[in-house]
């Protein structure tokens, strides 16, 4: 009776599971020997990536694809010692600094405090 269930659930999860004829239709890769490399690949549905750098050093590609929602997200990217920088429109930006904040830093740069000027003069001696 069990294994009679258990062919039931496995059969009746082969079929939920939906099927997926994305293949690659481009596969291009370079390797050097000094550690530069760069590779391309795109496939069926649609997604494709590249990235070109220097092993440990440097590197920029940029990926897409198409969102289950239907819209296009393409993102282009460098990466060195500083970090992963992406760019694309769909990521977030931070909302505009409000112009009384604008202003509160302002005043706070203008009128600095006893302790703040302590620091300013330490750290002229040590330049």
């Amino acid at each position: 009776m069990y294994k009679l269930l258990l062919v039931a659930t496995v059969l009746g999860c082969a079929l939920a599971a939906p099927l997926n004829d994305d293949t690659i239709t481009k596969f291009l890769t370079n390797q050097d020997t000094d550690g530069t490399y760069a590779f391309d690949v795109q496939q069926s549905s649609g997604i494709q990536f590249q990235e070109e750098g220097q092993s440990g050093h440097y590197a920029r590609g940029s990926y897409s694809y198409i969102s289950p929602e239907g819209v296009p997200v393409q993102v282009i990217y460098t990466a060195d010692e500083n970090g992963f920088h992406p760019q694309s429109d769909l990521l977030p930006t931070p909302p505009p600094i409000p112009e009384a904040i604008l202003r509160s830093i302002q005043y706070i740069q203008e009128h600095p405090t006893p302790e703040e000027l302590a620091d300013r003069a330490v750290r002229a001696q040590q330049i």
